[in-house]
């Protein structure tokens, strides 16, 4: 089983900065993918980023040029640093692994954490 904790979310004012981190643990013999979306009330999950092994990355356009995916394949950890927020960006913002497990392949899930900006 693998677990996914997700930290750094919160209130910010519109133009402000957070930082996300979601740390990955359990049996994982490799970590493919590593994703960023959010969930805002009453619309569809979508993503906003994604980080491959090989730290390939690709935005929504919605926040391109304002958010950064990094990740620390060591310590299993993603993270997603949010500048120049806009009050759109309120959601809660969940992060998922593709993880290697024995050969095969299994998405998770992390629990989420709220976002959000004041205008």
């Amino acid at each position: 089983q693998v677990q996914l904790v997700e930290s750094g979310g919160g209130l910010v004012q519109a133009g402000g900065s957070l930082r996300l981190s979601c740390a990955a643990s359990g049996s994982i013999f490799g970590i493919n993918v590593m994703n960023w979306y959010r969930q805002a009330p009453g619309k569809e999950r979508e993503l906003v980023a994604a980080i491959s092994s090989g730290d390939n990355t690709n935005y929504a356009d919605s926040v391109k040029g304002r958010f950064t995916i990094s990740r620390d394949n060591n310590k299993n950890t993603v993270h997603l640093q949010m500048n120049s927020l806009k009050f759109e960006d309120t959601a809660v913002y969940y992060c998922k692994a593709i993880v290697n497990q024995r050969g095969s392949l299994y998405s998770y899930w992390g629990q989420g954490t709220q976002v959000t900006v004041s205008s």
